[in-house]
């Protein structure tokens, strides 16, 4: 395999397993907001700013780990030194 397919393959993974682990993640907290709404209706308000402000961050991670597998896909800068050592 070339170096390339090394690259498009990383890149793969990070934005594959990052939107697994994101969607994973927002949709437990979701059933744990739902669950205690459920037990407690007066703090639906003060639980919901908190829970849109955690898929916020959850989904800034994925977003910066998709930026940088493009980075990676298109500009990389260990590629030089990754083909030198496949020699």
């Amino acid at each position: 395999m070339e170096v390339i397919s090394f690259v498009a393959l990383a890149a793969g993974l990070i934005i594959g397993l990052g939107a697994v682990g994101a969607c994973i993640g927002i949709g437990l907290m979701g059933s744990k907001y739902l669950e205690s709404a459920a037990r407690q209706p007066e703090l639906m308000g003060e639980l919901q700013t908190k829970m849109f402000l955690l898929v916020g961050l959850i989904d800034a991670a994925f977003i910066i780990g998709t930026g940088v597998a493009l980075w990676f896909a298109t500009a990389n800068p260990f590629l030089g030194q990754i083909a030198q050592i496949a020699k």
